[in-house]
């Protein structure tokens, strides 16, 4: 008998119980026992643990009896709910025909619910709302259904009711995900297609490719070959995904599973990619899904020089993981060599350094985030940078043209003022307003950037006692009246702590810069003057005062002359010490901007 197929993706806001509603899935198909049961099974990674949120998407299968006594092979895959992560929800719901939208019964639809239902829309998935945690005592179940309901469209009676943590509401569910969600077409005599939709690197077996297949079929020992390099590699193993890998030799169409081929170089296998064939290729490529362009950039720097190569590996085999980082190799005068990285946004930014250092064993330098830039140059020709120090002299330029992002914030009624005041301060402009019910308004704005990826998050978080949720999308550049400011440390410009700020609030930002760097540069033997300056002007100056030895202490008596003599010699010391002297700087200095404020200008 020919088991039927079901490939589904749960989606949700971070928090909203994607991970403890898999964690019930897996029990109630039995496909974990209570010896191998831990609260959020699928989060393998430490750090996915620690921070209790979903980092990478994670494929599983189990099989299901249904109702009406057939048996079902279930391929599903917890997603990330961050923001950030938006690109790995984007791969996976490529290689799904349905989608189990997630709500939190108390806290309803969130920023990146409605991100993440518009991405199953665009994707033509079957979607299947879920109000999950109707249990909790402070669950607005009424208001939620009327929230999924203006968000997609759908009627009262597709919403199903459950409770991940007590299991409630499960088997409806899973006979919902059999009946509503299509079974993949079935061709397993057309020319072989299948989608890589995600890949990982084992020291031992190389990369292994996480695909779906479309069509055709393929077993232990074909020869395969990509369509982006028409590179050919032997299946060396091919299985599917149970909580580990299970070799099975053959996977056919509609079937998830992954692909070892002992490929290692890392450049051989892509993201998105179709695989076929070698001896019956086929000729038209799956669509794979548009490459996400990273948001934010910033330098990584390896302590010890030495380690540039490991890093160099560390980061290739990083990106197999998480197709969305790119970097490219960089040289700064303060720390030397190392990479420039581009990501999706501040959290994924985190995500990555904290990997490396983790999973590599690196000590990483990280230097200020910053976003690319557009500039037209009097001359007429138009560059694009995307680190500070790059920028052009002030003489050069003739309009700056920076990033804008549309905003869409999800709050309470209460904490409107709070937000259009957080907004309006980082330069943003007010479109509209929507209120989905009256416990949930929708704010949406036109915002730089450049003003979120410091500590927007964190502030609109405080301002709204928690309850507020961010989502956003790029919507192109626009003109700024932006200024490169340097940092000068002993009259040297340390261009890893240049950044480009608005021309309004540049003496501000230079001066709390000068005041935070003086807290953190530890005192040497001789005076650091520590200087922020915009082109040849100077705007802020402080100092970081020297130590001071007693050179007069074995004076006792005799004349004044002696003791004046000793303070002259240690004053030319100190003077030919500061020529020649290094300032050691340290990693909290390059992340000072990170704690400054950089709302309403401190006079």
């Amino acid at each position: 008998m020919k088991i039927n197929v079901r490939n589904f993706s749960i989606i949700a806001h971070i928090d909203h119980g994607k991970s403890t509603l898999a964690d019930r899935l897996l029990e109630k198909t039995k496909s974990i026992n209570a010896r191998q049961m831990k609260a959020q099974v699928l989060d393998d990674m430490d750090l996915e643990r620690e921070r209790g949120i979903t980092i990478k998407s994670h494929p599983i299968s189990v099989l299901y009896k249904a109702q009406d006594g057939q048996e079902y092979k279930l391929n599903f895959i917890d997603t990330p709910g961050h923001v950030d992560f938006s690109y790995e929800v984007s791969r996976s719901l490529a290689a799904c025909e349905g989608a189990l939208l997630l709500v939190d019964a108390a806290q309803g639809v969130e920023a990146q619910t409605v991100s993440n239902a518009y991405l199953a829309i665009d994707n033509d998935l079957a979607i299947i709302p879920v109000i999950n945690k109707i249990d909790l005592p402070t669950a607005r179940i009424e208001s939620v259904k009327n929230q999924i309901m203006d968000l997609i469209g759908c009627d009262e009676e597709e919403i199903i009711y459950t409770s991940a943590k007590t299991g409630q509401g499960l088997d409806e569910l899973l006979d919902a995900i059999v009946a509503r969600i299509p079974a993949p077409e079935f061709k397993p005599d057309a020319p072989t297609r299948a989608l890589i939709f995600d890949s990982t690197y084992d020291s031992y077996r190389g990369a292994i490719a996480y695909i779906r297949m479309f069509d055709g079929k393929i077993a232990l020992d074909d020869m395969v070959r990509m369509f982006a390099n028409n590179s050919r590699h032997e299946v060396t193993e091919v299985g599917i995904f149970k909580l580990e890998k299970v070799k099975t030799n053959l996977l056919v169409s509609g079937d998830v599973g992954y692909l070892v081929c002992g490929i290692k170089t890392i450049s051989d296998i892509k993201i998105g990619d179709t695989v076929t064939l070698d001896n019956n290729p086929a000729q038209v490529r799956l669509p794979g899904y548009k490459p996400m362009k990273p948001m934010v950039y910033s330098g990584m720097y390896p302590v010890d020089p030495g380690d540039y190569t490991e890093l160099r590996n560390a980061l290739e085999k990083m990106q197999l993981n998480d197709s969305s980082l790119t970097f490219e190799p960089e040289t700064s005068s303060a720390l030397g060599f190392g990479f420039r990285l581009g990501y999706l946004g501040l959290l994924h930014m985190e995500v990555i350094q904290e990997r490396l250092e983790r999973e590599f064993d690196l000590d990483l330098i990280t230097t200020l985030p910053n976003v690319k830039f557009e500039i037209l140059l009097k001359k007429g020709q138009k560059i694009v940078v995307e680190k500070p120090s790059d920028v052009p002299s002030v003489g050069e330029i003739d309009t700056i043209y920076e990033p804008y992002i549309k905003a869409e914030i999800l709050t309470p009624p209460d904490y409107t003022g709070n937000i259009m005041k957080l907004c309006m301060a980082r330069r943003g402009v007010y479109k509209n307003t929507h209120f989905l019910d009256v416990d949930k308004v929708q704010l949406n704005f036109e915002l730089p950037l450049l003003e979120v990826i410091y500590d927007f998050y964190d502030k609109l978080k405080s301002t709204t006692k928690g309850y507020a949720s961010f989502d956003y999308d790029h919507i192109g550049y626009k003109e700024g009246d932006l200024v490169k400011l340097d940092v000068l440390i002993n009259g040297e410009n340390v261009d890893a702590l240049s950044m480009i700020v608005h021309e309004d609030n540049s003496y501000y930002r230079g001066r709390d810069l000068c005041v935070q760097l003086k807290k953190l540069i530890p005192r040497q033997m001789f005076e650091i003057a520590i200087q922020a300056a915009i082109g040849s002007k100077v705007i802020s100056r402080t100092t970081v005062k020297p130590l001071r030895k007693n050179v007069t202490a074995k004076c006792y008596g005799g004349d004044i002359s002696r003791k004046r003599k000793l303070l002259e010699k240690q004053k030319k010391g100190k003077k030919r010490m500061k020529q020649v002297g290094n300032v050691e700087i340290p990693q909290e200095a390059f992340l000072a901007v990170l704690s400054m404020d950089s709302d309403a200008p401190k006079k």
